[in-house]
């Protein structure tokens, strides 16, 4: 994976300021990514604590790798999907840790590499694994599933609210003219639903199918669910669980899980709202525009059944 663009994370200062990490704690980064946010974290961490990260991602992390090696031993890297962390802890003996930061949906490191198949900026293949190899690509489901399934996946995960038209389209080509690459299914997109807001700047209408296609090939939202009551358990009394979102469907679930959990006494506080990035941040990286941050700490003592 290429590192000519230097990859910069969102709402560090944000995440700084509520996962809170103090020398000598042990921090679970469970996207630790291109290393971004791990890099500041360790930091303050370094050189009696330890950051353990994970990611599924075996080309970024070896990005991560290069980024944190200043670190030495501090820094723990181990390629693993967010929700089977638990095995990693058991390996290196350590039965809790003191926060947890998870930063969802894709980097743009993977975005901006073609080959990949996440953007339609460049062309590239119908992948969207981030797994770099394992379970079905994007065409793979285009292909495999039936008109309704794939429109349900359009509508659930990207909200497409073209989704039947887009999905019997697809579905009503012969099996050797289904687009191969990102440029071609974003420009079949674009003929079946041309662009909503026709002289103003409007996303591409493929955008929304795309993400749909990257989520189901991924799981990502099933992961998530999963991992959060892992990321709960596996927190100090007093511990801090911070996750970015960059869509509403992610959000939603954190939000929920986050107000489940403190009404059950789980959780000692939670923040009503979450963190955005500021307008200065957004100006230098528009990737922040939709990042939303939410942060909850673990209970002293978990309220008696």
């Amino acid at each position: 994976m290429a590192t000519s663009r230097v990859h910069e994370p969102v709402l560090v200062d944000e995440v700084l300021a509520h996962l809170a990490p103090t020398r000598g704690e042990t921090i679970l980064d469970l996207t630790v990514g291109a290393g971004g946010h791990a890099e500041r974290v360790l930091g303050t961490l370094a050189p009696e604590g330890k950051l353990i990260g994970c990611d599924r991602d075996p080309a970024i992390l070896r990005v991560a790798r290069e980024v944190l090696a200043p670190f030495g031993a501090c820094a723990v890297l181990r390629v693993c999907r967010s929700d089977s962390f638990r095995a990693i802890l058991q390996e290196l003996g350590i039965p809790a840790v003191h926060g947890v930061l998870m930063d969802l949906g894709v980097s743009s490191l993977q975005l901006d590499e073609a080959a990949r198949g996440f953007s339609f900026r460049s062309a590239g293949p119908l992948d969207m694994r981030m797994t770099g190899g394992e379970g079905p690509t994007a065409r793979d489901l285009i292909l495999r599933l039936a008109e309704p399934d794939l429109a349900r996946i359009f509508f659930r995960y990207g909200e497409e609210p073209k989704a039947r038209r887009i999905a019997a389209a697809l579905k009503a080509l012969p099996r050797q003219s289904v687009p191969r690459t990102t440029t071609e299914l974003a420009e079949f997109i674009a003929e079946i639903v041309p662009s909503r807001q026709p002289g103003r700047a409007a996303i591409h209408p493929a955008t929304r199918v795309f993400q749909a296609l990257r989520i189901a090939v991924n799981d990502e939202l099933g992961v998530l669910e999963r991992t959060l009551p892992l990321a709960t358990e596996a927190l100090h009394p007093g511990g801090r669980l911070v996750v970015i979102s960059f869509h509403s469907l992610e959000d939603r679930i954190v939000k929920d899980w986050f107000r489940e959990q403190c009404r059950e006494g789980v959780f000692a506080s939670v923040a009503k709202k979450p963190a955005v990035a500021s307008e200065a941040e957004v100006a230098r990286n528009p990737r922040a525009r939709s990042a939303k941050l939410r942060f909850a700490v673990k209970a002293s003592m978990e309220r008696a059944a």
